[in-house]
Order: C-alpha cells, then structure tokens, then sequence
C-alpha cells in the first residue's frame, strides 16, 4: 500500500504543458485494477466520496468489476495478506490496511456472475496456503468463471502471518522462494490431473470419465509430500494465468520460469525497463519467450478533467493520511521502528537494517530515501513502494502511458486504484476514451477466456505428448 508523494504532481507536466505525441500506436497494452477496499492509499477510508463500511459489502466488490470492465480492464485483482497487525493498533487504527477484508476467492466467485469478460485474480500465499487447497480453489474459480481465473503466486513477506499460522517469523527470504517453486510445480501438477476430455459422461454404457485421463500426483521433495489428484476436471484455460510480483532476484527467476503476468517496478521509466530487459533475458534458459510474459508497471494515476483539478484531488488525498500512519507503513517495510526519531531532522544512516527479509523492493526504496540526507517526515511524505504517481488531464495521463510503452518500460500497467469507487470511475470515463483513441486500449471484447484477451497460449496438460 503506498502514499501519494507531498511533492507537487509527481511524474506530472507542467500546468499546460504537452508532450507532443501524436497519432495512433498500435500496441494494446494490458490493463489490471489492484483493488484494496475501500482504496490503495492509507487515507482512503476517509476520502468524502469513500463509504469505509464497503470492504464487507460484496455488491460493491461486483459494481466495481461491472465498472472496470465497462473501461476494457483486462484483469480485476483483489490484493490479500494472511496477516493480522496485533502492534502499534492505535497507528493502524488511522491506517487499517486489511484489517477488514473478505476472503479474495469468495468474492471473486460472486463477482464472476456479475461479470461476463474482466479477468478475476487474486493471491494466494505458497507460504501458508497447501498446493491442493490452491489447485483446486483456482481450478474452481476458472470453471464458475468460465475461463477468467488468474493466481497471483506470492511468498507471504511479514512475520505478522506467520505467527497466524503458529511460527515466530517467516522463514529465510531466499528459502521461501524455493518453497513457492515446489508449490507451483505441485499446483500445476494437480490442474493436470484429468486430461481435458476426461469426463465423457456416457450414460449408455455407464462411463463417466476415461480412466486412462486420469493422472496421479505424485510428489515427494522438499517442502511438499504428496500422492493423489484434483477432483475437479482440468481448468477451462488449462492453468488459470499465473502472475507473480517479486522483484528479488530468486523472485524474477521465479517469473521467468513460472509467470505469465508480472506486476513490475513503476518507480521510473529507466527503473521501469531496467527491469523489463532483466526479466525477459532471465526467459530463455528455460525455454520461454519473452511474449509468453506481459509486464505491468504499478501505477497510480489522478485524472481531471483539468490538470487543476487533477492535483486538486492528489492533495486532498493527501491530506487524509495522518504522519503517523505514513511513518507506520514505512516502517512496516523498513522493518525496524523510528518513532523515537525527530520528524524534521535526518534520519541517522546507522538506523537502516542490514538486510531485509521482507519485501526487497520496498526496502529498497525506503533505504535509498534515508541516504538521500532526507528528514523523518520527508522520507514517510515520498515512500511509494516503487509506484509512480501520475496526475493530469486524459491526455497528460494518455501522453505518460503512451510514452512508458513506447521506451519498452512494460506491457501495460497495474493500476493501484487510490479510493474506491471515484479513483476508478475517473479513470474509465476520463482516460479510457483517450487511450482507445490512440489504439492502446480495446473496443470491444474478442477473447472468451482471460488468456485469450491477454494473447497468452492455453498451456498443454504435462502428460500428453504435443
């Protein structure tokens, strides 16, 4: 979750001012809504237009999906965390950060009858979550869906859930990747279990499913032992579309081997394409094409119908989030505290921890932050958690979006959606015409799965020769 940065309209032009491009690409890119009721900001819940009660209220989950897929998005993402805060509460309590959220995989099923082409995807935690139980809730999500499932694979990335499931902390941050890769193996390994053509439902001569199409999981490594089946026919799409997000080393190999989405850096387009290029190079050794993965940049866009009145709604979002709460979630992921440090001096360097074993990136970004001489405040008022925060007119936001794809910095974008519903609705009935103008966004729905919609190939089940 990320703060909109106390520096003016950051990645914005200047009031006016346009940056030239012209005419009608051809390249679609790919769009996702990351969507945290009652938004993606730590003062959401406080945004006039906001109703905080929403986060429990599945009809609004299913009119923000009708909404996203009336502006052509790809994919509807519900972000989760098995994790409960038990410290610092009254901090929390300014910035509750899913504090009361559903279960991902229920609303998706209830958001997929109100929804006939958006794709549905939600996390699932390899470090908590047993492969059958992920295998067979994704497989059931894609058949109620009828082909729009996707599984975000995550390794979970504070100690707060793991002591949910009765450990201290979380396991070593390059020990959990190897973890998630025994995961997937076994998860994709239960989604084949039944050849598509399986289940033949002969009533005549009393045969409901071919037992030669049936195929036994049988796993015995490190993590996982074991020995049976799905009970539930293959995947309308094979495998639901796996995505991934880390942006550690052991992480970008994960995806290059595994994912078919990444949620990539947004924090500036020459960080951007640093880690586009690095991911698609990491694809050929295990036999990928680098179309086989579409990246998204995570990106937070305000749109006016003015730039006035974009920066106009960035400030009053802005101006909800307490400083506390601010320095809360940076030190969530700075993962030491700094609440015994003055707010207007710089933080002492020897106050960064060696290392982190959380999110890499986000460590990262707070670090680099620090030693840049910045003050307490300064430092919590520019934490993003490597989005780029882009406000403007639809055109100003076209212009950026166009410009982020034509430098090879991604496929599309994740957009981190900062109050719901307005953040959205802004977006679809502003930018949308704009970016469908310029032929980067769809008209109209040609695909009948998620995968199709994406350009991904349907994946062919392990135990059948090509």
């Amino acid at each position: 979750m990320s703060d909109i940065a106390d520096t003016g309209c950051p990645g914005g032009l200047t009031p006016g001012a346009r940056s030239g491009l012209d005419g009608v690409v051809t390249k679609q890119i790919a769009l996702s809504a990351l969507i945290v009721p009652p938004g993606n900001t730590t003062g959401a819940w406080r945004h006039p237009d906001v109703d905080p009660a929403m986060v429990t209220d599945v009809e609004q989950y299913k009119q923000m999906a009708q909404l996203a897929e009336r502006g052509f998005f790809d994919l509807f993402f519900l972000a989760d965390t098995p994790a409960t805060r038990t410290d610092n509460l009254e901090y929390w309590s300014q910035s509750p950060m899913y504090f009361n959220s559903l279960e991902p995989l229920t609303v998706l099923s209830a958001v997929a009858g109100a929804t006939q082409h958006i794709g549905l995807g939600a996390t699932a935690s390899t470090s908590f979550v047993e492969p059958f139980n992920i295998a067979r809730m994704f497989a059931s999500l894609d058949h109620i869906s009828h082909g729009r499932a996707a599984w975000n694979v995550v390794t979970s990335a504070n100690d707060y859930a793991a002591r949910n499931f009765g450990q201290a902390k979380l396991a070593p941050h390059d020990e959990r990747y190897v973890m998630a890769e025994e995961a997937f193996d076994v998860v994709s390994s239960y989604w084949d279990t039944w050849e598509d053509d399986a289940f033949v439902y002969d009533k005549e001569n009393a045969v409901n499913f071919d037992p030669s199409k049936f195929h036994v999981v049988d796993h015995d490594g490190k993590f996982f032992r074991v020995y049976g089946g799905l009970p539930i026919a293959r995947p309308p799409q094979g495998w639901p579309v796996i995505i991934q997000a880390g942006a550690s080393v052991p992480g970008k190999e994960l995806a290059a081997r595994t994912a078919e989405v990444v949620f990539g850096t947004g924090s500036s387009v020459e960080a951007a394409k640093a880690f586009y290029d690095d991911l698609k190079g990491r694809m050929e050794k295990y036999g990928r094409h680098p179309d086989e993965l579409k990246v998204l940049s995570g990106l937070q866009v305000i749109v006016g119908r003015t730039e006035a009145e974009a920066i106009e709604k960035r400030e009053l979002m802005d101006s909800l989030v307490p400083i506390g709460a601010k320095i809360m979630h940076l030190c969530n992921d700075l993962e030491t505290s700094l609440f015994d440090l003055p707010l207007d001096e710089p933080v002492p360097l020897d106050r960064i921890p060696e290392k982190s074993n959380h999110h890499q990136v986000y460590f990262a970004e707070a670090a680099d932050l620090i030693r840049q001489g910045l003050t307490l405040r300064e430092v919590a008022m520019r934490f993003t958690r490597a989005t780029t925060v882009f406000c403007g007119d639809p055109v100003q936001v076209a212009d950026h979006l166009q410009d982020w794809v034509d430098q090879g910095a991604g496929d599309g974008f994740m957009m981190s959606v900062n109050w719901l519903p307005g953040n959205l609705a802004d977006f679809v009935e502003l930018a949308i015409p704009e970016l469908q103008r310029r032929g980067m966004v769809r008209t109209e729905w040609t695909g009948s799965t998620l995968r199709e919609n994406l350009g991904l190939a349907r994946p062919a089940n392990q135990h059948v020769k090509s």
